[in-house]
């Protein structure tokens, strides 16, 4: 006597039709055969790694047939249907998995750390949380254009403990962004259970928290999870607001492949086979006579048929061959010619402070897609008062307050870029942008050349000491971010190229790390052409020529240059002003050292890892010939910023820079 199986999931199909109903059974099949095929490659060897989903593919795929094509969908690594239901053709799938150049990163990335413009979705990276801030960006941009577009991004439990779940969906809140927190509750991060992720009993719970709706489905039942997402959806288009949704469900298998599943209790995996999401969805139809066992065969074969062809697409293809140039042209996404010159030869005088806000307001002026945000930047115009105004001229929607949430709010400024705007990110002081520094040297900087995302973002970032402000309002941190491949990083010291470096950075499509000295801001004023224009971003500026010695410095240390200068008059020397210190123009500097064979690099910041110190190496590799004195490099002592004026003043180079110049004038 044949046993019938049992079915542990109740459907209710009530607003599907028949064929509607044959469509999702075939959408929620096809990953799950790509599956079984990608756990026998790895065994193989014929890739390298592989993060299962089996198990909640109703969730990748109900939530994606549920969002319309144009509204974006930002997945993680276990949504291999979220892919699959938006059209991806599979051997560009299989060809990112092995590395090859018709994937979606030319081989930079792996898996699904990759986005797809054209099919509206951008990928994770390995962080977890920060994909969260970027939706916010994409919901504001869909929201300030009237779009009526919901976007929907991906959290497991585990990522929820991240910094960026709870600055995404408060600014989210804040703003009433239509963005769906969709928390794939599979209960376990990698080994560790959720009892010891959260105390909470329920993410739904947290909802009031944050000021939003929230609501709880079973993550295994595809009809559940379809129905819900098209009516939240479709609220959030109609009522722009965030909206968290929790979706029960459980990882069988390992967190990926080598990780394994050793730590589940015993029988768990047993307790949740039957509620494969597949399974008895096959069942269901198969009772509801829409279904029958020939016709299980006959998608499976279809699917299979459809990866072997992908497959032996992807297998055909070349290895890549790396190509130098290749590698680091796509560092930056391609900027074009973005230069304008005054349109008169009116000017006056401006401090720095106010070259700044000009250029700033005449970039808000030039671009209608250009928003800024940042801490107090709206009403109170900044704590700088560079902003000041902006409001009544261009209104909240572009200029906007934020929370106290750096992460969340660069991520947006990607979002926006994503959805083809721009932004400016105000960081208060440079100091506080350590809080936001995962997503500037990880997703800003890696975007465009991980999969050609250009990300047309600026953060602005008063910096600098000699304010008595003391150690966490004070830094110089520009070596942190010139590590970092992708950036680029600006640091005027005069007003006229302020307001000019500040034009080009926001023409940029690339992210650019914008330094503004605060002592600077309101001690130093000049001449500035009141109309708009662009200072070239990577050229450096010779202050005074001269040949006996080269000062190579830019910020506050061109102003130390040039004080010694006139005080040192028979000393004749040179000072590069470098204004831009990555990319870094090495022709400028070049000619200055070969010209004068003596060099001292002064810089504010501390001396271990400073940009002396790759400033210093470039020279002796390239122009060692040249020198006729050991290169000097003059810094702040390393340690902290101190607060007490004449200890910061110790601390600060200035004096220890005329000892060393006169000695190696000597030299």
């Amino acid at each position: 006597m044949e046993v019938k199986e049992e079915r542990h999931i109740d459907y209710d199909r009530s607003e599907f039709s028949d064929d509607e109903l044959l469509s999702v059974y075939k959408a929620i099949k096809k990953p799950r055969v790509i599956e079984e095929k990608m756990l026998v490659l790895l065994r193989q060897g014929k890739i390298s790694k592989w993060f299962s989903g089996w198990g909640q593919e109703a969730i990748s795929v109900g939530t994606t047939l549920a969002m319309e094509e144009e509204e974006y969908i930002l997945p993680m690594h276990r949504n291999l249907g979220v892919f699959t239901t938006r059209g991806i053709p599979l051997n560009r799938l299989f060809s990112q998995f092995q590395g090859k150049m018709s994937g979606f990163t030319k081989g930079r990335d792996r898996s699904f750390h990759f986005g797809a413009s054209e099919y509206n979705i951008v990928g994770m990276i390995s962080h977890l949380g920060p994909q969260l801030g970027i939706a916010d960006g994409i919901a504001l941009a869909c929201k300030l254009n009237k779009e009526s577009k919901a976007t929907l991004v991906f959290s497991g439990d585990g990522g929820a403990s991240e910094g960026d779940f709870h600055e995404a969906l408060n600014v989210a809140s804040v703003w009433q962004l239509p963005v769906i927190f969709a928390v794939e509750n599979n209960q376990w991060g990698l080994s560790t259970p959720s009892n010891e992720q959260f105390r909470c009993r329920q993410f739904i719970d947290k909802g009031i928290g944050y000021g939003m709706d929230a609501f709880q489905v079973d993550g295994n039942n595809i009809l559940e999870v379809l129905s819900s997402v098209r009516k939240i959806a479709q609220s959030l288009r109609e009522n722009p607001r965030p909206f968290l949704l929790e979706l029960m469900t459980f990882r069988m298998r390992g967190h990926e492949e080598a990780s394994g599943t050793k730590y589940y209790p015993e029988g768990i995996q047993d307790q949740w086979e039957k509620k494969d999401p597949v399974r008895n969805f096959e069942l269901f139809l198969l009772e509801q006579g829409i279904l029958t066992e020939a016709m299980i065969d006959q998608v499976t074969e279809s699917v299979k048929n459809e990866i072997q062809e992908g497959l032996d697409l992807a297998f055909a293809e070349e290895k890549i061959v790396p190509d130098t140039t290749v590698e680091l042209t796509d560092v930056y996404a391609p900027t074009g010619d973005y230069t304008v010159l005054p349109a008169t030869e009116n000017k006056s005088e401006k401090r720095f402070v106010d070259a700044i806000s000009d250029g700033l307001r005449q970039a808000m002026e030039r671009h209608d897609n250009l928003v800024i945000m940042g801490q107090d930047v709206a009403e109170y115009g900044g704590v700088f008062k560079i902003t000041e105004g902006f409001v009544d001229q261009f209104g909240k929607d572009r200029v906007r307050n934020t929370p106290l949430c750096e992460s969340a709010i660069v991520g947006t400024g990607l979002g926006l870029s994503i959805k083809k705007m721009k932004a400016v990110v105000e960081m208060q002081f440079a100091d506080f942008v350590t809080c936001g520094f995962n997503q500037i040297v990880n997703n800003l900087a890696k975007m465009h050349w991980r999969w050609g995302q250009n990300a047309d973002v600026v953060v602005r970032m008063p910096t600098g000491a000699g304010v008595a402000a003391g150690p966490f309002h004070s830094q110089s941190n520009e070596a942190w971010f010139a590590h970092t491949p992708g950036l680029k990083i600006v640091y005027p010291a005069f007003p006229e190229e302020a307001k000019g470096l500040l034009a080009s950075a926001i023409e940029d499509p690339n992210p650019v790390m914008f330094f503004e000295h605060k002592f600077l801001y309101r001690s130093l004023k000049e001449e500035v052409h009141d109309d708009y224009f662009t200072v070239e971003i990577g050229k450096a500026k010779v202050r005074k020529t001269g040949n006996q010695i080269s000062v190579i410095t830019y910020g506050m240390g061109v102003h130390w240059a040039l004080e010694m200068a006139e005080k040192h008059p028979d000393i004749d020397m040179e000072i590069v002003d470098l204004r831009t210190l990555l990319p870094l123009d090495t022709e400028t500097v070049y000619a200055s050292v070969r010209k004068t064979g003596r060099v001292i690099v002064v810089h504010e910041d501390c001396l271990t890892g400073g940009l002396g110190g790759e400033i210093s190496a470039l020279i002796n590799e390239n122009c060692f010939d040249a020198l006729d004195a050991p290169v000097v490099r003059v810094a702040s002592l390393d340690t902290p910023v101190p607060f007490a004026a004449d200890l910061e003043q110790n601390f600060l180079p200035k004096n220890r820079f005329e000892e060393k110049l006169l000695k190696l004038v000597e030299y």
